[in-house]
């Protein structure tokens, strides 16, 4: 909003009563340019109470009303349209300011929070029967066979991971030294270490969707992105058709480190480290000696590829969409990012059990000590308490499409603008995507 004034010293007289600001101006009107004249002010005798202000002459007053534009999210419609465009089931319409994150998880039934050792048990039996099986089809399967064993091993390994998770965030057992000891067993055959990924996914937790500070698929900073010419190709690549692994990136770059954490972590860290080494020193060369560097590839490495599908996929999905904003610190609001930040997307029934309900992941985000076991009851809460703040989908190809061919360069007014509007020229692969990926929810 702009206003010019023909004469600095140009004020005017008026009573004591509400006044008309510039902003009120912009609310009163769509649109348009309006002239104030003295002539056309109330004249107001001196007896009046008011405030006298010295005028030099008349002068003419252009107040320029910028039209402010509502947000797309707040009309239903427009919610509506924007979810069948993304490849969401429901958008949910924007948090109000006044609600804290004490407001919703208050509203959680307390049971939801109870840790129950026995299904516990039964989630750590179901991951690892289902990694028993998914080896077992390795084997046995003939080679055209073998994309749908590793794809299931993969899936199956993944609930390793999200057992480690819940014990990372002691939601997991009622032992918190037996969580330790599970959560660095469950994370050996990822070659993740347990205690710096636990530090690195507070941080996550924390600062959801917050710029510089988050920890998980920042979007890309356009300064930055001009500035390395040299490795433009390889962002685009990473954050379009590479995307679904590029947490091995993540992986590689942020948890073997030791300058990336406090000293007071170090020691964990370096436990952690240890141990991981140790299966790789141990278990590798056993797995090469029994069945050859192709054995390697087949029982290890395909599946764990399979794990970091899943894994950059699960994680884009629960933050990342184009109405979705990251924001600064000074302008970050915790619930709002937890609750219309987060997604919930449902997959088929076997991934939902295989992986433990991870993606029911907003109440996870409402309070990470709710057990995975736990997550649907509390998501059912969720619906009943907040349900038209949520962020909803079935994953589908749209919607995976949306986030590999939009969501890229950091916008402060469009959250996102994809690379073939910033840099054209480079956008090849993006442009590739858009053609061959289908466009169905």
């Amino acid at each position: 909003m702009a206003c010019s004034v023909a004469d600095s010293s140009f004020l005017f007289l008026v009573p004591k009563r509400r006044p008309i600001h510039s902003t009120r101006i912009a609310q009163i009107a769509s649109s348009g340019t309006y002239c104030l004249k003295w002539e056309g002010l109330p004249q107001i005798s001196s007896k009046q109470k008011g405030c006298l202000i010295y005028s030099r002459k008349k002068n003419v007053v252009q107040a320029v009303a910028v039209p402010i534009a509502p947000s797309p999210l707040d009309s239903a419609e427009d919610r509506k349209l924007l979810g069948e465009k993304y490849g969401f089931r429901q958008i949910g319409e924007p948090l109000p300011d006044k609600v804290t994150m004490r407001d919703i998880t208050e509203t959680l039934p307390k049971k939801v929070f109870e840790i129950d050792d026995g299904k516990a048990l039964k989630s750590v039996l179901i991951s690892v029967t289902s990694y028993t099986l998914g080896l077992f089809m390795i084997a046995k399967a003939p080679w055209y066979l073998l994309p749908l064993a590793w794809a299931w091993t993969g899936t199956a390994v993944t609930g390793f991971f999200v057992i480690g998770h819940d014990c990372a965030h002691k939601s997991f057992s009622k032992n918190k030294l037996l969580e330790d000891i599970i959560g660095t067993l469950a994370f050996l055959p990822l070659i993740y270490p347990y205690e710096p990924w636990r530090f690195k996914h507070d941080q996550h937790h924390a600062k959801t969707n917050m710029l510089h500070e988050d920890t998980a698929w920042q979007p890309v900073w356009k300064e930055e992105f001009d500035s390395v010419l040299a490795l433009r190709k390889a962002i685009v690549f990473g954050y379009g058709p590479f995307r679904p692994w590029m947490s091995i990136a993540h992986w590689w770059l942020c948890h073997f480190n030791l300058k990336k954490f406090r000293p007071n972590e170090i020691n964990r860290v370096k436990i952690s480290l240890g141990c991981v080494f140790a299966f790789m020193a141990i278990g590798w060369p056993l797995i090469i000696w029994k069945t050859g560097i192709i054995g390697w590839v087949k029982f290890w490495l395909m599946p764990w590829l399979g794990y970091h599908f899943w894994m950059s996929t699960f994680t884009m999905v629960h933050h990342t969409a184009p109405h979705i904003p990251f924001k600064n610190s000074d302008e970050w609001n915790a619930a709002q990012a937890q609750l219309n930040g987060t997604v919930h997307c449902d997959y088929p029934s076997w991934i939902e059990v295989l992986c433990h309900d991870i993606n029911v992941h907003i109440p996870h985000h409402i309070s990470p000590r709710i057990p995975s076991y736990n997550l649907r009851a509390a998501h059912q809460s969720l619906q009943q308490n907040w349900g038209k703040y949520l962020n909803e989908a079935s994953w589908n190809w749209r919607l995976m499409k949306t986030i590999l061919t939009i969501c890229h360069v950091y916008d402060k007014e469009q959250n996102y603008v994809s690379f073939d509007e910033v840099a054209p020229e480079e956008a090849q692969p993006i442009t590739f995507l858009k053609k061959v990926m289908p466009d169905y929810a």
